[in-house]
């Protein structure tokens, strides 16, 4: 029998055990890793479910009926709502409320807020940690007081470092929601929430009133937008001005605004018309901004300017339906004039009363965007550019509208450094600082292209 190899049995089982440690070892790290990640991550989720649980029975004792406005949350919830919701019915679990996130946001309407000292109290007793938020009303700004007393904007609660924000939204006189910005004091505990993880306070914001529904999420009874989709465009794009009170105050104690009853009454009329533009494309879904003038207006002194005589407004060309000239019509207005086609420099004007509304319509080229103009005895062409810009909710005539949120920028490009001087006399030609030449209209064009009635 032959003599075994000692030497070559030794080996044999040390590379035997080598490869079975090895083996244990990534079995512990793919498999037993991957259960203590999913126990931290559950724990994580029932401490969010929790608190959340915690925070809207609280709100419920105290009847303050708060509803969903977390980002996160309201995008599971759209994606398949219906079907998600009845499973928590039978089988509450932590789906919705509990997104990996350390915050959870709702909302609030102002005026259902008492400042209760037991709700404050009861929170604490429960372990919630309060940072409030305040700001100016805005609703109580004026040319004449510049500001408003103190309100409650956001609050912030924390527990185990898991935040809800508490977000405060005040109905204001163009009948919409507003919510003021986030901003700390130098006094202020900076390293009390995420705040750059924060869906609100960045900035002020506008939004329609939603309609709410109740519904159970993770087991919860709550309250959410019933359209989910809407209220999520809705705040992408949310973000709102306020009228700058301060400046035109100075600027109206430098050119004091004209208060014959002429110029009464064509405020009375610009702001009928305005109403009644936003109203009928807004049946369309056709976005608009205040532009030229009435944007001026705006911006230097929180009006119209009463020698204007019109009521400026702009339009992406991809936003224009052919059914704008009927809508129009049906509300009463009268097509004055159009200018150009679909393609290139398209222009319409509409008359209420003696006061013209002129829609202008935006091209988007590259790194700028422009509006035509056209010359109706001669058809020349001519082009205003601006630089390219994004858009703001803003107040004016009790109206939500929209403003180049670049408005220093837009109004600048328009009027030139000296915008902040009024001036009577304005050739739409040669005046504006950003026209240019831009061709003429072929003869065989024109009746197409300069239609006036």
């Amino acid at each position: 029998m032959p003599r075994v190899n000692r030497t070559a049995v030794l080996s044999l089982l040390i590379a035997s055990s080598s490869v079975f440690l090895l083996f244990q070892l990534y079995y512990y790290r793919k498999y037993v890793g991957k259960v203590r990640t999913h126990v931290t991550v559950n724990n994580k989720m029932k401490a969010a479910q929790q608190q959340n649980t915690k925070f809207l029975a609280l709100a419920q004792r105290f009847r303050l009926p708060m509803f969903l406005t977390d980002i996160a949350a309201l995008t599971l919830l759209s994606q398949d709502a219906l079907r998600q919701r009845d499973r928590q019915v039978h089988e509450p679990h932590c789906s919705f409320l509990c997104t990996n996130r350390p915050i959870t946001s709702f909302a609030l309407h102002a005026n259902l807020w008492k400042y209760d000292p037991g709700f404050l109290l009861a929170a604490e007793q429960k372990g919630f940690e309060l940072l409030e938020l305040r700001g100016e009303d805005p609703r109580l700004a004026s040319l004449d007081t510049l500001s408003g007393e103190d309100i409650p904007l956001h609050l912030l609660f924390r527990l185990h470092g898991y935040i809800i924000q508490v977000v405060f939204l005040y109905e204001r006189s163009g009948n919409y929601l507003w919510h003021g910005a986030l901003r700390l004091k130098a006094n202020m505990d900076r390293s009390f929430a995420p705040f750059k993880l924060l869906d609100y306070g960045h900035h002020a914001g506008a939004y329609d009133r939603p309609e709410l529904v109740l519904t159970v999420l993770d087991g919860l009874d709550v309250q959410v937008p019933r359209n989910i989709s809407r209220f999520l465009s809705e705040q992408q794009h949310a973000r709102f001005l306020e009228c700058r009170y301060r400046d035109a105050r100075n600027f109206l104690q430098l050119y004091p605004d004209d208060s014959s009853l002429a110029a009464v009454d064509f405020r009375r009329k610009v702001k009928s018309l305005l109403h009644l533009a936003a109203r009928t494309l807004a049946r369309l879904d056709i976005p608009f901004w205040l532009s030229s003038g009435t944007c001026l207006g705006w911006f230097r002194q929180c009006s119209i300017i009463s020698y204007s005589r019109d009521v400026d407004i702009g339009i992406f060309i991809v936003d224009f339906r052919t059914d704008i000239l009927a809508a129009f019509r049906d509300a009463g207005l009268s097509l004055k004039h159009k200018f150009g086609k679909v393609e290139d420099s398209l222009e319409l004007s509409f008359l209420s009363e003696d006061v013209k509304l002129d829609i202008f319509f935006f091209y988007e080229n590259k790194d700028i965007v422009w509006n035509g103009g056209t010359q109706a005895k001669s058809g020349r062409k001519f082009k205003y550019v601006f630089p390219r810009f994004s858009l703001c909710w803003a107040e004016l005539l009790e109206l939500k509208v929209r403003v180049p949120c670049e408005t220093l920028d837009y109004v600048t490009a328009n009027y030139g450094a000296s915008w902040s001087v009024p001036m009577r006399s304005w050739d739409w030609k040669t005046s504006p600082s950003n026209v240019q030449e831009n061709g003429v209209w072929l003869l065989s064009e024109w009746a197409e292209v300069i239609q006036v009635y």
